[in-house]
């Protein structure tokens, strides 16, 4: 039979175990429910409250049992699905068999990476005080915006927001929600793929480098080639069809993410510390510049702490029903991943910072340990380390490249009203994964501009989800929480928009030279 988007079904289950609509029907959009009229929450009414005790008590038994049976059932499934063919053509959608494990690994995949890397750098500007607390400051507040996207999936009745932009749309309108959040999130993820190649690229080059020594052939690979190489397997990785399906490649960018931070940080805590180590901020030429320096260093902090843009699409692989709402799995797999990014963060940026100082160079901790220690470390701990960094940075660009493809299959989709064959789908993420290449050859210092890209995209993390929250749960005016999102909101964009500045000064001030993973 013949799904169409303006029919209303209920899913019949297969089994015994009523499997939840989404997984029959992947649109995950709910009919709207009537409220009471005396009611002032939507959890009021369910499809199954109108079978009360009362109502059942005059009725005899089989048709009693059959009504309690029929309560139970819609009890179950949760409520009525209303069919959106569309959602079932494209990748955030397409599957919605996700758990909490899949959460946990999606989460651990897009909240650990290089950007943990350069932690020490800021440190090298704030100092031990402000480092520290600035850290700690970020991660909490992180984590509350990440509780709010959470709640907020399903804030309301019949309707899943299953998109950054669509929760964005519905807070603050459709134009100017598509405005605030669109460039944010696409550059976040485009931006963030193209760093990934690059930094991708070179160490791969260095593991190239470490393994055959001086048996290296004559003329090894350039720096572009092996670009070319790394964007050739993300291109080929790419070709899984949907979030969920990458939850394997997840699992594998979590466990390298949390290995290799942990050897990092390990490894240069037990070298003996360099000579002329030094732990007081780096001395700028002028107040100025010492504030931009210093805005510069927040930014590098803030964008340590990224894929909120993301939080939304991986709720949106789980199925949900009124009994098994999807936040509660989803908030599972959160707490564990974030516990997890904090066991590598924190040590990253501390213990690099201890082992360092001030010397610490501009591509990171990896950057220090391979320039300091590289004849002190065996070969094979080395290579070990730049292999599960390739293998992080493979499987992140898998995690950020998926709005992007789905954006450009919806696109495809509502001009044809038909999904998009295998040669279609796979030539946009081909087209994709060049074009990230081209633009990382054409601008190779966007890998180190961490600091702006952590100010140009903060509002998604730090202050969007604050507002959102305000304009659509709509707290008492002048309550704690009122004045708590709308401070928070606020506060956000105002450190957003000094820390592009510093971002913006730090990059030209260094020349716009690409500094990641150079040893020394």
């Amino acid at each position: 039979m013949e799904e169409r988007p303006e029919t209303e079904l209920i899913s019949i289950p297969a089994t015994p175990r009523a499997s939840t609509p989404e997984v029959l029907t992947p649109s995950g959009q709910r009919s709207p429910r009537p409220l009471p009229p005396n009611s002032k929450s939507s959890a009021a009414w369910t499809p199954a409250s109108f079978i009360s005790p009362r109502f059942l008590s005059p009725i005899g038994t089989p048709m009693k049992r059959a009504l309690v049976n029929m309560k139970g059932y819609l009890e179950e499934v949760g409520h009525l699905t209303r069919l959106n063919p569309q959602d079932s053509w494209l990748p955030i959608t397409e599957s919605r068999n996700g758990n909490a494990h899949y959460a946990a690994f999606h989460n651990l995949n897009a909240g650990v990476g290089f950007q943990a890397l350069l932690l020490p750098v800021a440190f090298a500007f704030l100092g031990w005080s402000w480092g520290v607390l600035s850290l700690t400051i970020a991660y909490c507040w992180q984590l509350y915006t990440l509780w709010i996207l959470v709640q907020l999936h399903e804030a309301v009745p019949g309707k899943r927001y299953n998109r950054y932009v669509e929760l964005a749309q519905s807070a603050f309108g459709p134009k100017l929600g598509l405005w605030l959040a669109l460039f944010p999130t696409v550059y976040l993820s485009a931006g963030t793929a193209t760093a990934l190649i690059l930094i991708g690229g070179e160490t791969m080059k260095l593991f190239f480098q470490i393994v055959c020594g001086p048996y290296c052939a004559s003329n090894p690979l350039t720096t572009v080639e092996w670009y070319l190489v790394f964007t050739s397997l993300c291109v080929v990785l790419s070709q899984l069809p949907n979030l969920n399906s990458i939850a394997g490649l997840s699992l594998v960018g979590a466990v390298t993410a949390i290995t290799y931070s942990t050897m990092v940080w390990v490894l240069s805590v037990g070298q003996l510390r360099p000579p002329t180590i030094s732990y007081q901020p780096l001395p700028s030429p002028s107040l100025t510049a010492s504030f931009f320096a210093v805005m510069n260093a927040l930014g590098i902090v803030a964008f340590a702490f990224r894929g909120h843009n993301l939080v939304l699409e991986i709720q949106a692989t789980m199925p949900s029903t009124f009994k098994h709402p999807a936040y509660v799995p989803m908030w599972k797999g959160a707490k564990v991943a974030y516990f997890f990014i904090a066991m590598c963060v924190f040590p990253i940026a501390i213990g690099g910072f201890w082992a360092y100082g001030t010397l610490m160079p501009s591509g990171g901790i990896l950057n220090a340990l391979f320039g300091f220690h590289s004849h002190d470390i065996s070969r094979g701990l080395l290579a070990m380390t730049f292999l599960l960094v390739v293998f992080n940075c493979l499987s992140s660009f898998q995690i950020y490249s998926m709005p992007v493809f789905d954006s450009f299959e919806a696109s495809y989709t509502s001009r044809t009203n038909r999904p998009c064959s295998t040669w279609i789908r796979s030539g946009f993420r081909v087209f994709y994964g060049f074009i990230s290449f081209f633009v990382g050859i054409a601008l190779p210092f966007l890998s180190s501009l961490a600091g702006l890209l952590g100010g140009l995209t903060l509002p998604v993390t730090f202050a969007y989800p604050c507002f959102m929250w305000v304009l659509i749960k709509k707290p008492p005016k002048y309550s704690f929480d009122w004045y708590l999102n709308w401070g928070l909101g606020w506060l956000g964009i105002a450190f957003s928009l000094a820390l592009s500045i510093g971002g913006i000064w730090s990059m030209v001030n260094s020349g716009l030279k690409l500094k990641f993973f150079k040893p020394n």
